[in-house]
């Protein structure tokens, strides 16, 4: 999310024509009827709508709310000598039995930062969720599958910590955008699988997820736009496709799939340059042929960390709260 930031606070040129076609663009009514908020026609034009400061950003650094209460630099797992840290948000009042949710920030594996989803973390904590956004391994420090053992890591500490925590252990959610959203469905797809779980820390605690929220990762690191990707390659070992197939797949989210996976909610955008759109089009399409439950959110017209803009974002808490709602169930069961 930083990184469309400062991209877009960076534009200096933009063409006549462009934004006389985001001014266009913009006079047409949006809809108020619950479907999603109005994309545009290219990259160009969106770039010209936030030059003529018609497209809002997010705060990515709001004040914390009132009756939120905020725990930043806990130790979530360690792996050697370096800790693994977390921010904890969570209703003032001590919650009881609510659902948790884990935040995993994107960066191409190689960077961003967990304070990045404090936009989302302060939200859910004022709805009555207990929240984490997570730090983990990131290449070149730790190659795959680090990153992955780290995110899993986590849910096992929240299971453990349960009770202190005032979270049902049998409802937590990972939640993650870009990189972060690949990590979430790993998480979420491969529970159980002893060469994906780490020496993090309790590992006597299971790392499954009642549901998955998925912001435009990538899903099948096999198929061409990921193996002509220096960041894929970074992560998997430096390594090629061809020196090391198995390890492309191991992974791919996607490969890990199956029936009876926890419920998916995925928001990818249309004009995408970064994680291509049919990415998200073949994960819906294999939850639907093993009939796990999900929602697509194909946002037309818009582009990768779309959640960047105040409407997209304003939408996203809107689905992902009912999301939430209906697989994790109420917030007092």
């Amino acid at each position: 999310m930083k990184r469309v930031l400062k991209v877009l606070a960076g534009l200096i040129l933009l063409t006549l024509g462009a934004l006389v076609a985001a001014k266009i663009a913009l006079a047409r009514p949006t809809a108020n009827d619950g479907s999603p908020p109005r994309g545009y026609a290219n990259t160009q034009a969106m770039m010209a709508a936030y030059a003529l400061k018609e497209l809002k950003l997010v705060d990515l650094n709001p004040h914390l709310p009132e009756g939120v209460a905020e725990r930043k630099d806990i130790e979530y797992g360690k792996v050697g000598q370096r800790p693994l840290l977390l921010d904890l948000f969570s209703p003032a009042s001590t919650p009881k039995n609510v659902p948790g949710l884990i935040f995993i920030h994107g960066g191409g594996w190689k960077g961003g930062k967990r304070q990045d989803y404090r936009v989302y973390t302060t939200h859910f904590a004022k709805r009555g969720y207990v929240a984490a956004t997570i730090s983990y391994r990131l290449v070149p420090e730790a190659p795959f599958p680090a990153c992955v053992e780290d995110a899993k890591n986590a849910v096992r500490w929240m299971r453990s910590n349960a009770e202190a925590l005032g979270i049902d252990p049998r409802r937590i959610a990972v939640i993650g955008g870009s990189a972060g959203g690949h990590l979430a469905m790993m998480v979420g797809y491969s529970s159980g699988l002893k060469e994906l779980e780490g020496q993090g820390g309790y590992s006597e605690v299971s790392s499954s997820v009642s549901a998955v929220v998925n912001f435009y990762g990538p899903t099948d690191l096999t198929t061409p736009f990921a193996l002509a990707s220096g960041l894929v390659k970074a992560l998997l070992q430096g390594k090629s496709y061809g020196e090391a197939p198995d390890l492309y797949r191991s992974a791919s989210p996607i490969t890990h799939l199956h029936r009876g996976a926890p419920p998916t909610l995925t928001f990818h955008g249309t004009l995408d340059e970064i994680v291509p759109i049919d990415q998200a089009d073949s994960l819906a399409a294999k939850l639907r042929s093993l009939q796990v439950a999900h929602e697509y959110e194909r946002m037309e017209g818009w582009p990768h960390t779309m959640d960047a803009s105040q409407t997209v974002n304003d939408y996203a808490k809107i689905k992902m709260e009912a999301f939430l709602l209906k697989h994790l169930g109420p917030l007092t069961p």
